[in-house]
């Protein structure tokens, strides 16, 4: 899938991942689509609730070799 805007937080634990998901995003069109790789293992949890109370959506969220990378479309 194609994305707008791509952010590295891996090496950075909660909150960081999701604060600057949530800069990014802010920074963002609606409809524009937000890649992020993470390597925090509850980052899994973390942007399915973000993307709940935030009205993003979680388009996808894959692993491998330690590194989570999520697919967001801003509301």
């Amino acid at each position: 899938m194609e994305f707008t805007k791509d952010l590295d937080a891996r090496g950075l634990n909660c909150p960081l991942p999701i604060l600057k998901a949530k800069k990014a995003l802010a920074e963002m069109e609606s409809g524009e689509v937000l890649r992020i790789v993470a390597t925090d293992s509850g980052s899994v949890r973390d942007f399915q609730a973000f993307a709940k109370q935030t009205g993003n959506a979680l388009l996808s969220h894959t692993q491998q070799d330690g590194e989570f990378t999520f697919l967001m479309r801003r509301k």
